[in-house]
Protein backbone atom coordinates (compact mmCIF):
# COMPACT_ATOMS: atom_id res chain seq x y z
CA UNK A 1 0.00 0.00 0.00
CA UNK A 2 2.87 2.51 0.55
CA UNK A 3 4.59 2.08 -2.88
CA UNK A 4 0.87 2.85 -4.32
CA UNK A 5 0.67 6.20 -2.12
CA UNK A 6 4.39 6.78 -3.35
CA UNK A 7 3.73 6.77 -7.25
CA UNK A 8 0.89 8.65 -6.54
CA UNK A 9 2.63 11.44 -4.72
CA UNK A 10 5.07 11.39 -7.46
CA UNK A 11 2.24 11.33 -10.47
CA UNK A 12 0.85 14.20 -8.64
CA UNK A 13 3.86 16.46 -7.96
CA UNK A 14 4.74 16.01 -11.74
CA UNK A 15 1.52 17.32 -12.62
CA UNK A 16 1.66 20.48 -10.62
CA UNK A 17 5.60 20.89 -12.22
CA UNK A 18 3.44 20.31 -15.58
CA UNK A 19 0.79 22.97 -14.80
CA UNK A 20 3.37 25.77 -13.27
CA UNK A 21 5.59 25.16 -16.32
CA UNK A 22 2.43 25.71 -18.36
CA UNK A 23 1.80 28.92 -16.84
CA UNK A 24 5.35 30.09 -17.15
CA UNK A 25 5.91 30.03 -20.47
CA UNK A 26 2.52 31.33 -20.88
CA UNK A 27 3.25 34.30 -18.66
CA UNK A 28 7.07 35.62 -20.55
CA UNK A 29 5.61 38.78 -21.58
CA UNK A 30 7.26 41.94 -19.99
CA UNK A 31 6.13 43.76 -17.65
CA UNK A 32 6.91 47.58 -15.53
CA UNK A 33 6.98 47.46 -11.86
CA UNK A 34 6.77 51.07 -11.23
CA UNK A 35 8.23 52.38 -8.11
CA UNK A 36 7.51 55.69 -5.78
CA UNK A 37 10.13 58.88 -7.15
CA UNK A 38 10.03 57.36 -10.56
CA UNK A 39 11.52 54.05 -10.41
CA UNK A 40 10.87 51.44 -12.92
CA UNK A 41 11.74 48.11 -13.32
CA UNK A 42 10.89 46.08 -16.44
CA UNK A 43 10.88 41.75 -16.28
CA UNK A 44 9.08 39.17 -17.47
CA UNK A 45 5.44 39.01 -15.53
CA UNK A 46 6.59 34.68 -14.39
CA UNK A 47 9.85 36.42 -12.71
CA UNK A 48 7.44 39.11 -11.12
CA UNK A 49 5.19 37.10 -9.86
CA UNK A 50 7.37 34.54 -8.73
CA UNK A 51 9.37 37.31 -6.74
CA UNK A 52 5.88 38.55 -5.24
CA UNK A 53 5.40 35.24 -4.35
CA UNK A 54 8.88 34.35 -2.30
CA UNK A 55 8.18 37.53 -0.76
CA UNK A 56 4.92 36.23 0.43
CA UNK A 57 6.44 33.40 1.68
CA UNK A 58 8.81 35.00 3.59
CA UNK A 59 6.66 37.72 4.93
CA UNK A 60 4.27 34.69 5.78
CA UNK A 61 7.03 32.46 7.78
CA UNK A 62 8.53 35.94 9.63
CA UNK A 63 4.49 37.00 11.06
CA UNK A 64 4.91 32.88 12.84
CA UNK A 65 8.32 32.94 13.90
CA UNK A 66 7.56 34.84 16.85
CA UNK A 67 4.86 32.83 18.13
CA UNK A 68 7.81 29.68 17.41
CA UNK A 69 9.66 30.72 20.08
CA UNK A 70 7.18 31.77 22.13
CA UNK A 71 6.00 28.28 22.33
CA UNK A 72 9.45 26.91 22.42
CA UNK A 73 10.61 28.81 25.32
CA UNK A 74 7.19 27.78 27.14
CA UNK A 75 7.84 24.20 26.53
CA UNK A 76 11.58 24.38 27.27
CA UNK A 77 9.97 25.93 30.77
CA UNK A 78 7.62 23.16 31.20
CA UNK A 79 10.23 20.81 30.26
CA UNK A 80 12.63 21.98 33.48
CA UNK A 81 9.54 22.34 35.60
CA UNK A 82 8.43 18.55 35.51
CA UNK A 83 12.42 17.55 35.59
CA UNK A 84 12.46 19.35 38.97
CA UNK A 85 9.39 17.96 40.26
CA UNK A 86 10.26 14.39 39.40
CA UNK A 87 12.51 13.62 42.14
CA UNK A 88 10.75 15.07 44.75
CA UNK A 89 7.73 12.76 43.35
CA UNK A 90 9.93 9.77 43.01
CA UNK A 91 11.27 10.49 47.04
CA UNK A 92 7.88 10.63 48.19
CA UNK A 93 6.92 7.24 46.37
CA UNK A 94 9.84 5.94 48.10
CA UNK A 95 8.88 6.67 51.41
CA UNK A 96 5.18 6.15 51.27
CA UNK A 97 5.89 2.40 50.27
CA UNK A 98 8.79 1.74 52.88
CA UNK A 99 7.18 -0.49 55.66
CA UNK A 100 6.43 1.00 59.16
Amino acid sequence: MGSVMRYLLWILRFALFVLVLAFAVKNTDPVTVHYYFGGEWQSPLIFVLLIASCAGIALGLAAGLGQIFKQRREIAALNRKLRNAAPRETGAAVAAAKPK
